[in-house]
């Protein structure tokens, strides 16, 4: 390996909350030659490490700027509402925004929700941080609306968090159409981020791994299958014809179809020519079921097949050598 030659690695940046423990494990499994480093970045920061090349690809929550990355949305997370232990909320199991209306509740400015209108009552000032904004719940200043990811994240023993819903809608006198509602709850999505001028081959390697693909899966569309004329293998119901002939006397086409039974010319053998009535050494074709005994045709040395008193065909009969064709 000369100098200017750099060995293949793959940089993957995430933001506050993402866990990809499990793709990366399978990375290592499946390219275990090519080392994955993991680059933790603020929401802020992650668009910029990608168009810098910090980092080959990102796991972030939209929206992202399309002229220059592409992105491909994976879930979206549950929303919840982090609260003391001792609220009142922490004894249901869900909260509406209705039930945060005479609430304080922070907007830290990294927020990653889009809210149309925040629900609660807003604070004297914003948090610069979600972390911050987790210090001030608990110590009782107001409440805070995230993805369920960063309440996991940013968890203490005095908090906890509850998912929140929106109201249900309830129709106005002037109708339907009219319907008035609190505000809707934003659900944080979460992509698969990088540079639209670098998809490169390890980018989609990991592309492959967050959709769920197997190690046998492939981008492309399949290739068309092997025409089996050309593989050598005849197909079902074809190319008897040459296998009798190289067999000698099989079932496609030595044997019934142009072979001993149709009373053709040499049988493959004193069996087939057994069973033949034009070769020599016959010995069941003259029996049958139901007549009497009769001789076998034209059976050289062959023996004659005697009826069975109540039609049951046997015969006795030497066995022949095989004779030349009429």
């Amino acid at each position: 390996m000369t100098g200017s030659e750099v060995p293949p690695s793959f940089r993957l940046a995430y933001v506050p909350g993402m866990t990809p423990t499990k793709w990366v494990r399978i990375w290592n499994e499946r390219l275990a030659g090519v080392p994955l480093t993991l680059v933790a970045v603020t929401a802020a920061e992650a668009a910029d490490a990608l168009r810098h090349g910090d980092a080959d690809a990102a796991l972030l929550r939209l929206p992202v700027d399309r002229a220059d990355l592409s992105a491909i949305p994976l879930y979206t997370e549950t929303t919840v509402v982090v609260i003391p232990k001792d609220h009142v909320g922490a004894a249901v199991e869900e909260l509406s925004v209705a039930d945060l209306a005479d609430e304080i509740v922070l907007h830290p400015l990294d927020d990653t929700l889009e809210w149309e209108r925040p629900p609660g009552r807003p604070a004297f000032e914003r948090p610069a941080t979600t972390a911050d904004a987790v210090e001030l719940v608990a110590a009782g200043v107001g409440l805070l609306v995230v993805p369920q990811s960063l309440a996991r994240l940013y968890h203490r023993k005095d908090l906890t968090y509850r998912p929140l819903t929106a109201p249900d809608e309830e129709p106005s006198a002037a109708g339907p159409e009219s319907a008035l509602s609190g505000p809707s709850v934003p659900g944080s999505r979460v992509a698969l981020s990088w540079p639209e001028a670098r998809t490169t081959d390890l980018v989609e390697e990991f592309i492959g791994i967050v959709r769920g693909r197997t190690v046998n899966s492939t981008r492309g569309p399949k290739k068309a299958p092997v025409a089996q004329e050309a593989a050598g293998r005849p197909t079902r119901g074809g190319g008897g014809a040459a296998r009798g002939a190289s067999a000698g006397g099989s079932k496609s086409g030595g044997t019934k179809s142009g072979g001993t039974k149709s009373g053709g010319a040499k049988g493959g053998g004193p069996r087939s020519g057994a069973r033949s009535g034009g070769a020599k050494g016959g010995a069941r074709t003259g029996g049958g079921t139901g007549a009497g005994g009769g001789r076998s045709a034209k059976g050289a040395k062959g023996g004659r097949s005697t009826g069975g008193g109540k039609g049951s065909g046997r015969g006795t009969a030497k066995r022949g050598r095989p004779g030349r064709a009429s």
